[in-house]
């Protein structure tokens, strides 16, 4: 294990195969779509860019308190880095490729 301890849950720590799919593409395309496409969208309708980035950061972390604080503020600074790409972009598939990869080398930094 190349990361921290606690940067590593039980799922990146030795994930099966669902568990594999479901980091690599269920939890990105799902919850990008919620929070970038759905969160995110709704925000910079209604205030400017700045705290639309920030508060779907905090929205993204909290769908992450089910795997502890710790993990839920980790998930904070990729947010703010999958938002900015909503910003630039406005489109959650390229979020949603790069929470993909982002899991993905969290599982290479993890595994054992």
């Amino acid at each position: 294990m190349l990361a921290p301890p606690f940067f590593c849950g039980p799922a990146l720590l030795s994930p099966d195969p669902a568990g594999i799919a479901r980091l690599l593409l269920v939890a990105p395309l799902l919850e990008e779509w919620i929070i970038r496409a759905g969160v995110h969208h709704w925000l910079l309708q209604r205030t400017t860019p700045l705290p639309a980035l920030l508060l779907s950061a905090a929205a993204f972390s909290a769908l992450h308190l089910g795997s502890g604080a710790t993990a839920a503020a980790l998930v904070f600074w990729p947010g703010l880095l999958f938002g900015a790409a909503y910003q630039r972009w406005r489109d959650w598939r390229v979020c949603a490729l790069m929470h993909g990869l982002s899991n993905a080398f969290a599982i290479t930094l993890c595994g054992s």
